[in-house]
Formats: C-alpha cells, sequence, structure tokens
C-alpha cells in the first residue's frame, strides 16, 4: 500500500471514530454520571490510537522499541543501570484489541528506566529539605508542594529517592491503589514514600503518554486483576513492570496527550456547566414553587400556577424539582387552596366548642383531672391566613393523649409483643417490617397498644429525623412503640389522623413549629411532648379534611408516576449512553 492509500485509509477510519466520539459526547454529556463516563471515553480511545489520525510518515514504534532496549543496554553496561528480569512475551489473550499500524504491544518494564519503590521513612515536619511526598499529600492529580512535609535521613544516602520531572508516581496498596500522579516540574528537592511506586519512562516514551494509559480503562482492568485475591489490595513492582501497554510512534504520542488535554478541558466545562445548571434549576424551582405556595388567594394560586405550568417540562426535568412540587402542593393543602370550600361545612369553631363542652362535661363526671391549659394562639403564631370556616388550633386540644412508648428492651426472637421503632417511618407511613418484640413486663399493656389512625412522632434522633411522622395502620391492640416516639391519638370527631399527619410533613410545620424548639442533649436532638401539644395547626371543617386528604393522595400519585418516568427515562438514557460507549471504544 502506497503512501496516499495509507493517508486515506486512516483518514477514513478516524473519521468514523470522531463521529462516534461526537455522537458519544451529546448523549454522556446530559446523561447521569455522563461526564465522568466521556472521560473513561476518551481514555480508552486514545490507547486504541482512536483519538487522533496516525500519519504514515511517523517513525514505527517498533523503532522506538529497538532503540529502548539499545538505551538500556548501555545503561547497564556503564554500571548505571540493574540488569532486569526480561519480560515475558505477549500473548495474544493479553490483546484486547487490534493496533494501527506502526503501533506495538509493550510491557510498561520494557520502555521503563527502572520500576521502584519509595524510601521507607517517617515524615518530619521540622525538616524542611528533602521533603517526602506521601500518598496523601496527592489530591485531584494535584500536589501543594508547600504542604509537603520534610524528611529526616541524616547518613543516608538518597541520590536514588530524588524525584525528577517525567516520573510517573504509582500507590501500590489500599484504598487509593492504581492511582498515579506524574511529576511535572519539582520546586523543591524531593523524595517519594516507600507506598508509591515510581516508573522512569526512557527518552522514547512520552512520559504524559504513558500518565494517559495510567488513567485509562484498560491500565485499571490489569491493575485490579492483578492486585486481587490479597487481604488488602496490593500491587508491586513486578505486576507493574508486566502490565501491557498499547505503544504509539512518539509523534502520535505527543499528538494523543495534546488531545486529551483539550477533550478533558472540555469535560471540565461541561462538568462546571452541569453543575451550575443544577443550582440554577434548583433556584428557579424553590422560587417559583415558594410563589405558589404563598398564594394568598385561589385567584392569585391559579396566576402562579400558570408560570409554572408555562414551563412545566422544564421545571420537572428531573426527580428533585418532582419532590419540591408534592412538598409545594402540601402546604397548599394545609392553606385551603388545593380544594373549594363549602359554605354548608361545619365550621372548624364549632368543632372547637365541642371540644371544650365535652372535656368540661368529663372533668366535671370525675372521668378525666383538669389539666394545665394551653396558651392562647397569638397573632405571631398564625404563619398564614386562613380560608373561611377554619380555625387556629394546638395540637393538644385537638388530641386526646400523647404518650411515650415503651423503654424495655427489645430482641428479635418473635415473640411476645412487637415494638414500633423510628426506623418504623418512613414517608410519612408507618412500615410493618424489620420488627423487634419485647416479652417481659407485658402488664403495662394494654395501655401501649397500637390502633389504626394512631399518629406515631419521632422525638429523638439526628436533627433531620426529629419530627418524623407516621400513621399507624396495622391490626388494633397487636403492636406497642418504643419510647423513642410519641404516640398522638387525635379526637377523630375534630381532626383525621391523616391530616394531621400531612400537615406535620409540611415545611410550615417544619420550619416554624419544629425545628425552632429542637434541643440538642447528649448529642441527639430532642423534642418532647409537651412542645409537642404546643404546635399551632391550620384546622379545617372535617368535612373539608376528608376532601383535602383525597385530593393530595391523588395528587401523589401523579408526582409518584412522574417520578417513575423520569428514573426510567434516565435508567433507558445510561444504557444507551453505556452502549454508545461500548460502541465507540
Amino acid at each position: 500500500m502506497n503512501a496516499v492509500n495509507q493517508v486515506q485509509e486512516a483518514s477514513a477510519i478516524y473519521a468514523v471514530e470522531q463521529h462516534a466520539l461526537l455522537k458519544s459526547f451529546d448523549l454522556l454529556a446530559t446523561a447521569p454520571e455522563g461526564v465522568a463516563r466521556l472521560r473513561e471515553l476518551i481514555l480508552s480511545l486514545a490507547v486504541q490510537g482512536k483519538l487522533v489520525p496516525q500519519d504514515p510518515k511517523d517513525e514505527p514504534a517498533s523503532v522506538l522499541l529497538e532503540r529502548a532496549r539499545a538505551e538500556k543496554q548501555a545503561l547497564i553496561k556503564a554500571r548505571k543501570l540493574k540488569k532486569d528480569k526480561p519480560q515475558a512475551e505477549i500473548d495474544e489473550e493479553e490483546k484486547p484489541f487490534a493496533l494501527p499500524q506502526r503501533w506495538m504491544w509493550t510491557r510498561v518494564g520494557e520502555i521503563s528506566l527502572r520500576v521502584q519503590y519509595g524510601f521507607t521513612a517517617s515524615a518530619d515536619a521540622e525538616t524542611t529539605t528533602p521533603k517526602l511526598l506521601r500518598i496523601t499529600d496527592i489530591q485531584n492529580d494535584h500536589v501543594n508542594w508547600e504542604t509537603v512535609p520534610g524528611v529526616d535521613a541524616s547518613g543516608q544516602d538518597l541520590s536514588g529517592y530524588y524525584l525528577e520531572a517525567g516520573d510517573l508516581l504509582i500507590a501500590r496498596t489500599g484504598g487509593t491503589i492504581g492511582k498515579s500522579f506524574l511529576v511535572k516540574d519539582v520546586p523543591v528537592q524531593s523524595v517519594f514514600a516507600s507506598y508509591l511506586i515510581r516508573v522512569s519512562p526512557l527518552s522514547n516514551l512520552f512520559p504524559s503518554y504513558l500518565k494517559t494509559f495510567a488513567s485509562s480503562p484498560f491500565y485499571w482492568k490489569q491493575l485490579l486483576a492483578k492486585s486481587m485475591g490479597t487481604g488488602q489490595p496490593n500491587v508491586n513492582g513486578t505486576a507493574l513492570s508486566a502490565l501491557v501497554l498499547p505503544l504509539p510512534p512518539i509523534q502520535e504520542q505527543a499528538r494523543i496527550v495534546a488531545r486529551v488535554d483539550e477533550l478533558m478541558q472540555l469535560c471540565d466545562a461541561l462538568e462546571q456547566q452541569g453543575k451550575l445548571e443544577a443550582v440554577q434549576h434548583a433556584r428557579l424551582v424553590g422560587t417559583l414553587f415558594d410563589a405558589l405556595a404563598n398564594s394568598e388567594s385561589a385567584h392569585a394560586l391559579v396566576e402562579n400556577w400558570q408560570r409554572v405550568a408555562a414551563s412545566f417540562d422544564l421545571l420537572l426535568d428531573r426527580p428533585e424539582a418532582v419532590d419540591a412540587l408534592e412538598q409545594t402542593l402540601l402546604q397548599l393543602a394545609v392553606r385551603g387552596l388545593l380544594v373549594p370550600q363549602d359554605p354548608k361545612d361545619e365550621p372548624a369553631s364549632e368543632l372547637l366548642k365541642k371540644i371544650r363542652q365535652e372535656k368540661d362535661h368529663l372533668i366535671a363526671t370525675g372521668k378525666i383531672k383538669r389539666d394545665k391549659p394551653l396558651p392562647e394562639i397569638n397573632e405571631e403564631e398564625k404563619q398564614f391566613e386562613l380560608p373561611e370556616g377554619w380555625e387556629w388550633a394546638r395540637l393538644g386540644t385537638v388530641g386526646k393523649n400523647f404518650d411515650y412508648g415503651t423503654s424495655q428492651k427489645c430482641s428479635e426472637i418473635p415473640s411476645g409483643v412487637a415494638v414500633l421503632r423510628m426506623g418504623n417511618i418512613q414517608s410519612g407511613q408507618v412500615v410493618l417490617s424489620g420488627l423487634k418484640y419485647f416479652h417481659d413486663q407485658l402488664d403495662e399493656l394494654p395501655s401501649l397498644y397500637l390502633k389504626p389512625g394512631d399518629l406515631l412522632f419521632n422525638r429523638t434522633n439526628s436533627y433531620e429525623l426529629v419530627g418524623k411522622t407516621g400513621i399507624f395502620l396495622g391490626a388494633p391492640d397487636a403492636f406497642s412503640f418504643a419510647s423513642y416516639l410519641i404516640r398522638i391519638r387525635l379526637n377523630a370527631n375534630v381532626m383525621s389522623a391523616q391530616y394531621a399527619n400531612l400537615y406535620m410533613n409540611t415545611l410550615d410545620c417544619r420550619r416554624t413549629q419544629i425545628e425552632p424548639e429542637i434541643v440538642q442533649q447528649n448529642g441527639q436532638a430532642n423534642f418532647n411532648g409537651t412542645k409537642l401539644k404546643n404546635i399551632c395547626v391550620p384546622l379545617p371543617p372535617l368535612a373539608e379534611q376528608s376532601r383535602i386528604v383525597a385530593r393530595v393522595a391523588e395528587l401523589r400519585q401523579l408526582c409518584s408516576d412522574l417520578r417513575a418516568g423520569l428514573n426510567a427515562a434516565r435508567s433507558t438514557q445510561t444504557r444507551l449512553a453505556e452502549a454508545v460507549v461500548e460502541r465507540a471504544a
């Protein structure tokens, strides 16, 4: 084949590969973890000779290998280098892909001056030079030389450990095994620590190409295979020397490195753009949904909703935005803006009168004791204007009982009485799984048996978990609850447990009623029953509560369907991106 034909063939292959790469950029840039996959693809294409065009005028890699061998022999003969063990021939199974013309398969040891372990010594902060470069000093492919400690090596010969520009350092053990760092300059005399291995390429290997190889999926696949089977992940110098490396002509190595740098900068920009877009998107969603939640009337709600609906596809293109919409719907529900009011409904003020009359009767007949009255709700506690027929009430007013659970020790032996704990409250529901049981002192039952409609409140744990609530819907008189929970048993003729649970899970309640009253004790956040009774609740007519709960359930299901659709689309996009990567690579 003459030179013209070779150029044409190389150009055609390059055009096909670049087309595949551009398709991958378009798809992967928006896929979940897409930029990371894009980086892998770039590096994979680089070491396969598919990233830049080949040039028939380049000196073949076979000539580089012969020159490398001659260079090593000259150094050995001059006693500047020890003779190393010959590398094994590369068999066909070790060649996972075909190489372009003028490329050669070789091993890292063949094109390296040395593969050497670091200096064994402890870092000494009092010593300024030489510095001791360690694995922990290498972060995100960067070294802050000012923070690298020194090493006291009095009386020891360090001449064989001094770092030089072009050295590739590879971590040989632990969680960072295989991580590599290319030394581009050494601003102060430095040696490298014993958990690092230095690979010093011969003059016929471009150091930055060796770094490209040591970042590629092909490198990682080999390295991890050689470190398997040991308790602590570990790779030694012999294994690193034996790694198979696709070697291009020296001129093409330079072109590959330049192209990789260019594309990695593009990846950086895409990554930064994605972060910026995520922040901007969250800010936009927050602004529009806050305006929606704070609508002062049904008319204002319609206007605010029209702004959201105009950009519905743009706003709700990720699951976290759907979560924000769902929370907004809850807030609209408890402000009386989600369902219409009915003038025929018995107003909440009448419900509260009946509670007072019933309680006064029970006290007069000696059936209950007179408790300390709850304070009146002042204007500052009223978070928003209520519709006609609604009233502000304290939770303690509409609740019959506020009880702490059992403090008895529990076990996983499935006998006795099942005890619900903090982990059983999930997403506003009580989940009857992962149960524990208590078997002794059952005499404290039946007072701590749960009944359907009981509301459980998590009173202690981390700051984020305090205040979680869920409705118990299990069998009556079969379950109890732990002391870290408070059982709220409501007056069902005044407030439904479903409506109370809905309100307790809104940001309105969380931010204004719960979070300001959480206290930290012994490293845990706490909220007590007295504070719980004082929570202010927007109380609708009982019939409207039912309409609100039904409407919220309907809209939440729509949110769940929308979230599932987005997740399915992302999963499809990810699989498609992976297929493109496999095809392009």
